[in-house]
């Protein structure tokens, strides 16, 4: 039995059955207990006139057993001991000191029943009085045949409301096992389309339970997983396209250098170098991405001022910012907490910053490097008065390879990687990057770290 419905089609229809078994069972019982108890009140309310009108016609006891005859509600059960025949049966009354006027169920006549069982029995009263004791008798108590056929009418009532109930169970597992299904199956069929390699394969989301929940979080790692093959294959072409312009250049010039049609001068060589160490960088960035992706890029630790960070970042710079005429402008609020850091790696991010901002800020600019203590931490910002990004490419300018300009070649635009290298630094140090823009008033880096703690 492999389909999952049809074992929670045949678990519906047990737990239907016992339940409704049980509940028919205990009816049943139950009306049966509670109906001979209700006969037995009326029966032996009326018998028990009989016997208090027989006092007081009589004056007493005298003669009982042969004036009232015993209700035929009781059976007999056979032959006494003693001095000549007599009729048992289970009707036991006494006198109102406990003394047994008629003997049964195990008592005869004359016998004293104990206090604690005459208090079990029904009292007979007449003008008030308490003239005898009923033995509580309902056990051997007989229903007549038409109050049997009633009983086994209510019985046969229960058996049928079971069974249509245990149908019922059966109807409503069957459409809740398909109702439940259904999702499953939609959720199995996705699940070995996105196996095969068929990636964002979305199901219907068809409730807010624990399916749909599950169907929404299937649907957006779909969604991620074909994002993720697009950005591979993006990145992928990217890699291919960076790797190619400097190669390109570099084996034009040895091709051109071997036939002789360029000579072996200083120029032809610099080109060379340049391309060659732009190729490596591009290498060494891409390695620099891969080890942090992994976790494998070590950091090395130690509390330094973010004055100090920002500091060295503006005086590596100040050359290039100085021939086209930038002005890189340092504030540093007194307050600013340590933070803990390695210095290499954030000078690293300061650097990628610094460059993206002396691209794109024109002649005449500015560049504001700023830090400051905020919430929980301590943030170092990278502001410049360039032409600032669109609102829809903020969300991307992390990314790798990624340009905003796309008609920038790459000896201006950079290998797109810079960006996205700081983002890995900064979340390796737990600290968090973002970037905030308008068109026309330039764009500002923000970088949160936590404080370092002090011992």
């Amino acid at each position: 039995m492999r389909s999952l419905a049809v074992k929670l089609s045949i678990a519906f229809l047990i737990v239907g059955l016992l339940g409704v078994g049980l509940i028919a069972l205990f009816a049943s019982r139950t009306t049966q207990y509670e109906f001979r108890n209700f006969i037995f009140d009326e029966y032996s309310g009326a018998f028990i006139e009989q016997l208090a009108e027989h006092y007081r016609t009589h004056g007493g006891w005298s003669d009982i057993q042969e004036a009232l005859p015993l209700p035929d509600r009781f059976p007999f059960q056979g032959q006494g001991q003693g001095p000549g025949p007599r009729t048992v049966n289970f009707i036991t009354l006494t006198d109102s000191s406990g003394s047994v006027i008629i003997g049964g169920a195990g008592y005869q006549r004359g016998e004293q029943i104990p206090s604690d069982v005459l208090k079990e029995g029904v009292p007979i009263k007449s003008d008030g009085k308490i003239i005898g004791y009923l033995l509580d008798t309902r056990e051997a108590f007989r229903v007549n045949p038409s109050e049997i056929a009633f009983l086994n009418r209510v019985t046969r009532l229960l058996v049928f409301g079971a069974a249509g109930a245990s149908i019922l169970s059966l109807l409503l597992g069957i459409l809740l096992s398909r109702a439940l299904m259904r999702p499953i199956r939609e959720l199995t069929t996705a699940t070995q389309a996105v196996a095969a390699g068929d990636l964002g394969r979305t199901v219907p989301v068809r409730s807010k339970d624990e399916l749909g929940q599950l169907a929404t979080a299937f649907n957006r790692m779909s969604s991620e997983l074909e994002r993720a093959q697009d950005l591979r294959r993006q990145m992928t072409a990217d890699i291919a396209h960076e790797l190619r312009t400097p190669l390109s250049v570099i084996l034009g010039h040895v091709d051109a250098l071997a036939e002789g049609v360029l000579p072996a001068n200083a120029e032809t060589f610099d080109v060379i170098r340049d391309e060659t160490t732009q190729l490596g960088r591009l290498v060494e960035e891409l390695r620099t991405l891969s080890r942090a992706d992994a976790g494998e890029l070590t950091l090395n630790l130690q509390s330094i001022s973010p004055r100090a960070l920002l500091e060295r970042a503006r005086a590596a710079h100040r050359p290039f910012a100085v021939e086209k005429q930038i002005e890189l402008v340092l504030n540093a609020d007194p307050g600013t907490p340590q933070v803990t850091v390695d210095a290499e790696r954030m000078a690293q991010v300061l650097d990628n910053l610094l460059n993206n901002a002396l691209r794109y800020t024109p002649e005449g600019g500015t560049i504001t490097l700023y830090a400051g203590a905020s919430e929980d931490g301590v943030e170092m910002r990278v502001t410049d008065s360039g032409p600032g990004i669109e609102a829809q490419e903020l969300p991307n300018v992390f990314n790798r390879f990624y340009r905003g300009d796309k008609s920038r070649q790459r000896e201006t635009g950079g290998s797109g990687l810079g960006l996205a290298i700081a983002k890995s630094i900064v979340e390796l140090h737990g600290g968090r990057i973002r970037v905030e823009s308008e068109p026309g008033q330039g764009a500002t880096f923000v970088i949160w770290l936590a404080a370092a703690k002090h011992a």
